[in-house]
C-alpha cells in the first residue's frame, strides 16, 4: 500500500511541473512553446485539416456534453453557471477518467496546450478545463 501512495506522490510531483495554456486551434502552431498540443472540443473544427491542426491528440471526452454546450451557447451572462455545471461533469467518474488520461498524455512534456475552436476562449470551456487540470496536476 505504501508503494502505491509513493507512486501517486511521484506522479503528482511530475505533473506539478506541467504548464497549461489555451490557444485557438486556428492559430499557427508554435513548436518552440506549445509542448503537447491537444484538441479538447467535442466536434472537429470547421475548415481545418488534421495536418494544419498539428495535433498530438484529440481528447473530446473532456469537452462539455452536447446538452451543456447547447444550453450555454457562449452567452457571457451564463458563463458562471456554465462553469459550475461543467465542473460537475468533470467531477463524474467519466470526467475524472478523461482528465486523468489527458494529464497522463501530457506528462513529461512540460507544457500542455489545450486547443479549441471557440472564438473567445476567455469564456469557453478551455478556461474552466485549464483551471481544473492545474488543480489536479499540482
Amino acid at each position: 500500500m505504501a508503494a502505491k501512495k509513493d507512486g501517486e506522490k511521484g506522479a503528482k510531483k511530475a505533473r506539478g511541473k506541467l504548464r497549461i495554456q489555451v490557444r485557438r486551434v486556428y492559430e499557427e502552431p508554435d513548436p518552440g512553446s506549445d509542448g503537447t498540443r491537444v484538441l479538447v472540443d467535442r466536434v472537429w473544427p470547421r475548415g481545418l485539416s488534421k495536418e494544419e491542426a498539428a495535433l498530438d491528440a484529440w481528447h473530446k471526452e473532456v469537452a462539455p456534453s452536447a446538452e451543456l454546450r447547447k444550453w450555454y451557447g457562449h452567452d457571457p451572462d451564463r458563463f458562471e453557471e456554465f462553469a459550475e455545471r461543467y465542473r460537475a461533469e468533470l467531477a463524474t467518474d467519466e470526467g475524472e477518467r478523461a482528465t486523468g488520461e489527458l494529464l497522463e498524455a501530457a506528462s513529461g512534456a512540460g507544457v500542455l496546450t489545450l486547443l479549441t475552436a471557440v472564438k473567445d476562449p476567455s469564456i469557453g470551456h478551455t478556461r474552466v478545463l485549464a483551471e481544473e487540470l492545474e488543480g489536479r496536476a499540482g
